[in-house]
């Protein structure tokens, strides 16, 4: 795995322990020569995974848009630097230039960057992990959430089976090196949902 597109927050969060967390899991890229590709933004748990992969000797793609850099929160002190016209554009070059993606805690930004490419890899758009860093049970509730969609068959088991959580870094980039896209037969799904 070359790169891994890492989507996390603005801001540091409530306690040490999610600053923390971007920073184990900065090291534990550089420790397998994995780069980072994140949001291009030098503050809160961006800055923090950033500055560290730097720190370390490893190499950082940011991505930010025009507007964002113009405020001065890009972090231009890094790697490379690219800086694009929409957030659509942004995401977009994120999936290219990226083998996984992993959610840090952060807010809906990096919630719904997570989901996005969550749902391209359920459409078959690409066949990349995907990954949640439970930092001190983060994500708890919104798996709760997603377990109920599945209970409620909106979710298909096997698009469940995509979200690769762990609360260590070491631990969620086994998964990552294991991870096997679910084989779905969409026409059996069809006749199923026709028939349902």
């Amino acid at each position: 795995m070359k790169r891994i597109c890492v989507f996390c927050g603005s801001s540091p969060g409530a306690v040490p322990e999610y600053k923390e967390a971007a920073q184990q899991l900065g090291r534990a890229l550089v420790d397998k020569n994995i780069g980072l590709v994140f949001g291009g933004g030098r503050v809160g748990m961006m800055g923090a995974i950033a500055q560290t992969v730097m720190q370390s000797g490893g190499e950082v793609i940011g991505i930010i848009t025009k507007a964002l850099a113009e405020r001065e929160v890009a972090f231009t002190e890094i790697t490379d630097l690219r800086v694009v016209d929409s957030m659509h554009s942004r995401k977009a070059l994120m999936v290219e230039l990226s083998q996984g993606f992993i959610a840090l805690p952060g807010g809906l930004g990096t919630i719904e960057e997570f989901f996005e490419v969550l749902t391209w890899g359920q459409l078959g758009i690409h066949q990349k992990p995907c990954g949640l860093l439970n930092v001190k049970g983060y994500f708890d509730k919104l798996m709760g959430f997603i377990d109920h969609t599945a209970g409620e068959q909106f979710v298909e088991k096997e698009h469940h089976s995509m979200i690769l959580l762990d609360d260590t870094p070491a631990g969620l980039l086994h998964q990552f090196e294991t991870y096997e896209p679910p084989q779905i037969d969409k026409a059996k799904r069809a006749i199923h949902l026709a028939s349902s």
